[in-house]
């Protein structure tokens, strides 16, 4: 099993990191300084309130539905053609809350039409998302690798055109970036319901009003954590939104205008977000094979501890290298509000390592079973999240809310590992948490010592930007350190490649 995790997790990284970095950087990026941090932040607020219901879409199904078919290939067959029906029930279910919410929230007419397009863009995710826990609860890792890179490879193109095609005379805009993504999430969920569809030897569409009751009452524990995981993490842009004023107080600077501040924060956001998504493909991998594992009744010590290393290992390279090197990051991506974005930027991707930890430990709860555990957990993570940003934001604006999302990823992190050791009883390993904390102190000092040194003094690198050299060199280093450690054993990968199981 260890050896299929690596060479899937191969494969899934190596797309990934060549499709995604191009959306973010050449894309996302550049949206962001055309429309600038007014518009995008109007529209990354729309866009993170449409992600607050998007548990009605879902009521848990994709996350039920991966750990069951891991466990029970055979009913494919069955619960697809029942649960495709219930999906369109769920999506319309979404639409009706989402928009008296707006309503009650006093959304203004172009807030709603671009909520419009948002919550059929999350309707078409959704789809998405479930049809892909049919393919990798198959253990289709290769198939499921090419779709969770299609949809951004459609959106390249298609942004690629609309910026730089020179189709019309005016200037780009907002909505056909949302248009953009519209097309490429239409696109992927038909080659995904196509390749379902052949798999489950699909037929016809069955209403089964008692199989959507029994799937939903054994969803909901999934629905209420996805739903409370789902507050916590986007609640942030919506809150600075809804608590700071819409006009600029001092009307010289409109950087403490609500729609600025949820630029600042989205700028800060970014990083976060294309590292998470690499941290997030873990977890696709890891809930199937830790559901059948301990079907099996198998030890997932040794598959904890392999994929705790690669991602946390990965995950304290960047978030140090970020957090020392935030203002130049910031400088270098956008046009304006840099030093606030450095200030969001640093304290978000300290919340990284924290996640990360989440993305193994929380996915190991969940493939157990401990659905109240986790659900405590995210709820008493929400409640944090909320207060921390009801005082910091009015005071902090949008520094207050990267405060909140760190304490509140901290306070999650540590307490899963806590249950997590308590439940399944893994052997205290000191040599190993003290090599970890040695890799560290080590990966800190060795930013230090990068931002230190000037190598245009030692007649190394190139006269501008001459940090991108010390930055990529101390990754470098920073790599080495980890391989130097054993904590990325290229021997130990190899052997376990090689093994036939």
């Amino acid at each position: 099993m260890q050896r299929k995790f690596l060479t899937n997790l191969g494969l899934m990284l190596m797309l990934n990191l060549l499709i995604k970095p191009v959306w973010i950087f050449a894309i996302d990026r550049n949206v962001q300084n055309v429309v600038g941090a007014l518009d995008y932040g109007f529209y990354f607020e729309v866009l993170n309130f449409s992600f607050l219901f998007n548990i009605f879409l879902d009521l848990g199904i994709t996350n039920f539905n991966n750990r069951n078919i891991a466990q029970n290939t055979q009913l494919l067959n069955k619960h697809f053609s029942a649960i495709v029906v219930l999906k369109f029930m769920l999506a319309m279910v979404y639409i009706f809350i989402a928009f008296t919410v707006a309503l009650l929230m006093n959304y203004k007419a172009d807030q709603m039409k671009l909520l419009a397009w948002l919550a059929f863009n999350q309707i078409l995710t959704s789809f998405i998302l479930y049809l892909r826990s049919n393919v990798s609860g198959l253990l289709m890792f290769k198939t499921d690798s090419i779709l969770s890179v299609l949809d951004r490879l459609l959106m390249i193109l298609f942004c690629s055109v609309l910026l730089w095609g020179h189709l019309t005379s005016s200037g780009f805009r907002i909505e056909w970036f949302v248009y953009a993504q519209t097309a490429a999430y239409g696109i992927t969920a038909l080659v995904a319901s196509l390749i379902v569809i052949k798999k489950a030897s699909f037929t016809k569409l069955n209403v089964n009003w008692p199989f959507f009751l029994m799937i939903i009452k054994r969803s909901l524990p999934f629905a209420s954590l996805v739903l409370l995981m789902t507050l916590y993490n986007r609640l942030d842009p919506v809150m600075l939104g809804k608590l700071l004023p819409d006009k600029p107080i001092d009307p010289q600077n409109d950087i403490s205008t609500a729609h600025v501040q949820v630029g600042i924060y989205a700028n800060g956001f970014r990083l976060l977000d294309a590292a998470n998504m690499i941290a997030y493909l873990f977890s696709v991998l890891l809930i199937p094979v830790f559901s059948r594992m301990i079907k099996r009744k198998e030890s997932v010590e040794k598959m904890v501890k392999l994929s705790f290393t690669l991602l946390i290992t990965i995950a304290v390279i960047v978030a140090l290298g970020c957090i020392f090197y935030s203002d130049e990051l910031m400088k270098l991506l956008y046009k304006e509000h840099f030093e606030k974005s450095a200030e969001v930027f640093k304290l978000l991707m300290g919340g990284f390592v924290a996640v990360s930890t989440t993305y193994i430990f929380g996915t190991l709860l969940t493939a157990n079973g401990n659905l109240k555990q986790l659900n405590i957990i995210s709820f008493i993570g929400l409640v944090i999240n909320f207060s921390m940003n009801l005082i910091l934001i009015p005071r902090l604006m949008a520094v207050g809310s990267a405060y909140a999302s760190l304490v509140t990823q901290f306070f999650i992190a540590i307490v899963e590992v806590i249950i997590v050791q308590k439940i399944f009883r893994f052997k205290m390993n000191y040599r190993y948490l003290s090599t970890l904390l040695f890799f560290v102190i080590g990966v800190v000092l060795l930013n230090f010592i990068s931002k230190a040194v000037d190598l245009r003094q030692l007649g190394i690198g190139p006269s501008g930007n001459s940090w991108l050299v010390n930055f990529f060199l101390m990754i470098v280093l920073s790599v080495g350190f980890a391989a130097g450690l054993k904590l990325l054993n290229l021997k130990s990968m190899l052997l376990i490649l090689r093994e036939d199981r």
